[in-house]
Parts: C-alpha cells; sequence; structure tokens
C-alpha cells in the first residue's frame, strides 16, 4: 500500500514537473489543413513538453505581420516562394526551418464541363498575391486559355498575358476566399484543401491540377532568424514530420484523395 502510494505521489510530481518546464509555442495558422494538422498534433506535442498554442488567421499577411512582431513564435501557411518574397518586399528576418504538407492547385468550374465550354468574356477568378498567381496563371497557360510573357514562370502576373483569345476577364481574390467565389464565375483557381474546409463543393471535381512534384512550393514552418536554433521549434518539426495523428488529419483535410497533395519530406 505504501509502495503505490509512493508511485502514485511520483507519477504526480512528474506530471506536475512536465507541465512546469512545458515550453508554449503560438502557432500561426490559417484555416483548412494547416489548422487541422496542427490542432491533430497538440496531444502528442504536450506529452513532450510542448504546449501548441494555435492562433488562426483568416489571410495571407497576419501571419507574416505577428511573426516578425513577436506575437506568435511561428507560422505555418506559406510556401518558400511567397516567403521569399515576402522577405524581398517586407524585409523580414525569417527562415524556413522545416517543410510540411506540399498540396496541389487546379481549376474549378462549377458552370462548365471543361474548357471549351467556358464562354467569350468569361470571368476568372485568380489569386490576388505574387507567386500564388503566377502558379494560376501557368495553369491557365497550360489549359490553353492564355499565352504568357516569355520566362516568366511562377513569377508571372496578369500584367504578363501576352494573349487572351477568350477575352476572359479576371477577379483577383485572397487565397483562402477562392472557394467561395468559385459559384460566382465561370472558372477560378482553387486550393482542395479550402474547398473541404469551406464545404462548398468536390475538391476532387478540378478540371487541371498542377501536380505535386514541386517541392518548393511545400509549405513551410517559418521562423525570425534568431530563433531558428530554438530546440523546441525543432522538436516542433520533427513531431509534425512524423506524427500519425498528424497524417491522417492532413488525407482529411483532402478530401481523402491523395492525389491532391504529397508529404515531401518523406524519402
Amino acid at each position: 500500500m505504501k509502495l503505490a502510494i509512493a508511485n502514485l505521489l511520483a507519477a504526480a510530481a512528474l506530471l506536475l514537473s512536465t507541465q512546469a518546464f512545458a515550453e508554449t509555442l503560438k502557432v500561426g495558422v490559417v484555416p483548412g489543413v494547416y489548422a487541422d494538422s496542427i490542432e491533430a498534433l497538440v496531444p502528442e506535442a504536450k506529452a513532450k513538453g510542448l504546449d501548441i498554442q494555435i492562433v488562426e488567421f483568416s489571410d495571407w499577411t497576419t501571419p507574416n505581420v505577428a511573426l516578425q512582431s513577436g506575437d506568435i513564435d511561428v507560422n505555418y501557411f506559406q510556401h518558400k516562394p511567397f516567403l521569399d518574397n515576402a522577405i524581398k518586399e517586407r524585409g523580414y528576418d525569417f527562415t524556413s526551418v522545416g517543410q510540411g504538407v506540399l498540396a496541389n492547385i487546379g481549376l474549378y468550374s462549377l458552370k462548365h464541363k471543361d474548357f471549351a465550354s467556358i464562354p467569350e468574356g468569361g470571368t476568372v477568378a485568380i489569386a490576388n498575391d505574387p507567386v500564388n498567381q503566377g502558379r494560376g496563371l501557368l495553369l491557365l497557360q497550360k489549359a490553353g486559355l492564355v499565352k504568357l510573357r516569355d520566362g516568366v514562370g511562377f513569377k508571372g502576373t496578369l500584367d504578363d498575358i501576352i494573349d487572351n483569345p477568350k477575352k476572359l476577364t479576371f477577379k483577383e481574390i485572397e487565397g483562402p476566399q477562392l472557394a467561395r467565389v468559385t459559384g460566382d464565375v465561370d472558372l477560378a483557381q482553387g486550393y482542395p484543401h479550402f474547398i473541404v474546409a469551406a464545404k462548398t463543393f468536390d475538391p476532387s471535381s478540378g478540371l487541371l491540377y498542377s501536380g505535386v512534384d514541386d517541392k518548393q512550393f511545400a509549405i513551410v514552418f517559418a521562423v525570425r532568424k534568431d530563433k531558428a536554433d530554438n530546440p523546441a521549434l525543432k522538436e516542433l518539426v520533427a513531431l509534425y514530420q512524423n506524427s500519425t495523428a498528424v497524417r491522417d488529419a492532413i488525407h482529411k483535410a483532402f478530401g481523402s484523395d491523395n492525389k491532391l497533395y504529397t508529404l515531401p519530406w518523406l524519402p
């Protein structure tokens, strides 16, 4: 009996000690797969002494502002080209400490069954930020709807369209909101995980997809450079990449469709 009580007290002391010395990490995310997968990691992280506090944003600008000001410790919503552009434009002193999920993007229409059916003067919704707009334009070029200036690649903008045979018009929309306007336009750039989160239509119904082979578009864990060697941040990434619960959450967030994403850190 005394031994049982002693063991109970020891376990309680260990629990209190773990809680007392747990390190808190504020992680900035946007809704969908990023928020869901970090949420799935919370119990495992707590068991390892990391107290994850999720801070959710609804746009692609504020998470970097919050990281720069120190309101959060890390954000998880952007790929490396987007991060590089933010650093160039805003002077952020950020770096990546690890890879996350690599999402496919697509072109979706709730009005037309194929690209040939899109009418002259039709409206296309496309991402309003650098890089992601370029990715959408490359898809439109692949679909034969526009032609871009040679060499612009994913850095292209609407100003780089040199041929637009259907005289399409464009609506520039914040990336996370594209899923909600798809029904109002003839064609829209889309992110399957945002479509799932919005519960608007089938994320597997795209007319064309980008493919998931270009690892530079994998979402990264971005931190301030002065925090890059923080052991807690390295532990966060390691836990995320090895968590079964995280992988299950990612799969669900992409509508359980393997073609819509990949895990680029795996061999």
